[in-house]
Formats: C-alpha cells, sequence, structure tokens
C-alpha cells in the first residue's frame, strides 16, 4: 500500500473518530481503512488506536505519528503548491550562461527589463565566452554563436552574428583610411586573445623577402571585445569587432566602418536549452522576451549611449 496515503487515511481516522467516516472521506470501505491502519501499525511495530466496541482511542505512540503525519503532509502540500504556482506563474532562479562581450553590453540591460516585469523571478548570469555544458553545470539556457550541433537542445534563433571593422574618426585622419586588408600592414590593428594566441583578423598581409607571409606586431591585444572597442575609441587603432556590440557607436559617429567588402559571414546566434528541460513560465517567458528583443526581426536601438 501506498505509505502516503495510508497516513492521510490515518490522520482522517483520527479527526473524524471513526472509520466509517473516513471511509467515506477516500470512497473506501470501512474494512480498506482498517487495512490502511493496521498496514502502518505493522511498519511501526506498535498500536495506534485502541478500539473498543463503542469508541477508539489514540494510543500514546498514535498519537505521537498523527502529528508527525500531520507535519508531514502539510509539507507535502506546501511543495505541491508551490510547484503549481510555479507551473502557472514565472517564478524562481534562472541560470543563464552568454558570451562575455554581448552578454554585458546587450544582455544584460535586457535582463533587467525582463526582471522589472516579472518581480517574482531571480537570475544568475555567467559570462564566459567558453562553451558551457548546460546540463552538467546546471544552467537553464544559453546564448550560442555558432551552428547548433546538438540534439538534445532546443534552439530559438535570433539575429545573426555579423561583424565590422572600424576606427575612430580621430585615427582615420591621421593616418589615413585603408582600402584593402594588405594596407592594414602599415596600420595599428588591435587583436583579440583566445588563451596566449592572438587571433589575427588581418587575411592579407605583406611577405618577406622570402615570400614567407607575416603579420606585423600587433601592439594592443585583449582577451575581451569590450577591451579593444575601447581603445579603438581612443583613436588607437582599426578594430573587428562585433556589429552588434559597435552598433551604437556607428550610429553615433564615434566609430566609421571601413573595409566592409571584407568582412566575414555573419555567424548564426541562438538561444539555446535542454530540450527535456521542463518548460516551466519563467525559461518560456524569458526566452520568449529574449528573442522579442533579438530575434531576426528585431530592430536594435541605435540611440546613441554615454
Amino acid at each position: 500500500m501506498d505509505k502516503l496515503r495510508s497516513m492521510e487515511i490515518f490522520v482522517a481516522v483520527v479527526d473524524a473518530g471513526n472509520f466509517t467516516a473516513a471511509a467515506s472521506r477516500f470512497n473506501l470501505s470501512p474494512v480498506m481503512v482498517g487495512k490502511h491502519i493496521a498496514q502502518l501499525e505493522a511498519t511501526l511495530g506498535a498500536s495506534l488506536l485502541t478500539r473498543t466496541t463503542r469508541r477508539q482511542s489514540l494510543t500514546e505512540i498514535g498519537s505521537q505519528y498523527a502529528e508527525q503525519c500531520r507535519s508531514i503532509l502539510a509539507q507535502i502540500s506546501a511543495a505541491e503548491s508551490g510547484a503549481e504556482a510555479m507551473r502557472n506563474t514565472p517564478r524562481g532562479r534562472l541560470r543563464i550562461t552568454a558570451p562575455t562581450s554581448f552578454g554585458s553590453e546587450w544582455l544584460a540591460p535586457v535582463i533587467a527589463d525582463y526582471l522589472q516585469l516579472h518581480q517574482e523571478v531571480s537570475v544568475d548570469l555567467n559570462l564566459n565566452d567558453r562553451m558551457v555544458d548546460l546540463v552538467e553545470e546546471g544552467y537553464d539556457v544559453a546564448v550560442r554563436i555558432a551552428t547548433l550541433e546538438d540534439s538534445s537542445m532546443i534552439a530559438r534563433p535570433m539575429r545573426h552574428y555579423g561583424m565590422a571593422i572600424c576606427a575612430s574618426p580621430a585615427y582615420l585622419r591621421k593616418h589615413g583610411t585603408p582600402q584593402t586588408l594588405a594596407e592594414l600592414a602599415d596600420h595599428e590593428c588591435l587583436d583579440f586573445i583566445v588563451g596566449m594566441v592572438g587571433i589575427h583578423w588581418r587575411m592579407q598581409t605583406m611577405r618577406d623577402q622570402n615570400g614567407k607571409r607575416t603579420l606585423p606586431e600587433c601592439r594592443f591585444r585583449a582577451n575581451n571585445g569590450l577591451a579593444l572597442r575601447m581603445a579603438a575609441l581612443q583613436g588607437f587603432g582599426i578594430v573587428m569587432q562585433a556589429e552588434i556590440l559597435v552598433a551604437q557607436d556607428i550610429a553615433a559617429g564615434r566609430l566609421v566602418p571601413i573595409l566592409c567588402d571584407y568582412l566575414p559571414a555573419p555567424r548564426p546566434m541562438q538561444l539555446v536549452y535542454p530540450r527535456d528541460r521542463l518548460a516551466t513560465p519563467k525559461l518560456t517567458t524569458f526566452v520568449d522576451f529574449v528573442v522579442e528583443r533579438f530575434g531576426p526581426a528585431a530592430r536594435l536601438p541605435l540611440a546613441s549611449s554615454a
């Protein structure tokens, strides 16, 4: 027999004062009620009720056990009520991971807007440029800038992640505007670092006397796109950065796009979450909210920012 069911029936017998009333409540026969009580007594190895032909009363063990049953059943009821509420209302903590630059520049403000609308939701945002294992590390949802190959994930498409090559007006006035990638050999260029390795986005370079392709030394490298963007804004050099991260600077004239014919193909950007993850209101409302802001048809707010 189901022990929790037996505990419920036992408490009902205690409250009602007899088997017949408890049996009616659970649509059982009094005999079946007696079997549930007998099963509990057999498990405990003690009598819960003292029964006579005229009345029944709790034993000392039965009285203590009845109170413990009430406490256990109340906790189960509260847990079920909480789960029901979470199924109907966005509530609880979301763990989100996203690439560092996109997450800090664009996703964080959107999360703040989402939290203003859903007061009972909390968010932990992890910004990381490595490929995080959502299931292994316990994340609910991730922004991925790549083609999704894992079929265990559900992906909601976002706008493509295009790139822009740009520099400040002051830099271009001082050093001129390159027309080809080969001309970048004569310019300060800002490179991204992964680990200890710089990622050279200058696809065409000068050759030495032996015809070997060489790359001029880059004087400023960083493992953070926002740091490279700030250096470009200061007029130090030319940067290739995600279009979404420099869109406001370009719109405001702080950066000027150049070499548009040499840009790499845009990469897909998606919001992903495990296929077997329970679609709670906190998850579904957050996913819909982000896709509305960054979906393929969404327009970015390009007003200048300080």
